[in-house]
């Protein structure tokens, strides 16, 4: 679809439109760095860090992570953890994401 959208020559009002809403969109996501992150993925484990940064395919980079998953076996906790460091979670794997963020910083997200 974006290669639809640069091959047409849309109106310049609109691009400036696109450009101002892109800006925007930077601007939210840049607020929500060096934030704690949750992120959850379709296995059921997640993983909790410092939100480092987002690309356009919509990976994330999470520093000092530390991984938590579900354990079957009889152990005091039912969850495990381990520290990972420095992890990039793949769009396509990803099930959930939450930031420690006000509530009106969490609405106004929902628009991006």
């Amino acid at each position: 679809m974006d290669q639809e959208v640069e091959k047409s020559s849309p109106p310049t009002e609109s691009l400036d439109v696109s450009n101002s809403n892109r800006s925007d969109h930077i601007t939210r996501v840049g607020n929500l760095l060096f934030r704690q992150m949750l992120v959850g993925i379709k296995d059921g484990r997640f993983f909790l860090g410092t939100f480092h940064c987002i690309d356009k395919q919509g990976n994330i980079i999470l520093q000092d992570a530390v991984e938590y998953r579900s354990t079957q076996r009889s152990s005091p906790s039912p969850m495990e953890q381990r520290c990972l460091g420095l992890i990039l979670i793949p769009f396509s794997c990803r099930s959930s994401c939450h930031v420690d963020s006000s509530i009106e910083e969490q609405l106004s997200l929902l628009k991006v």
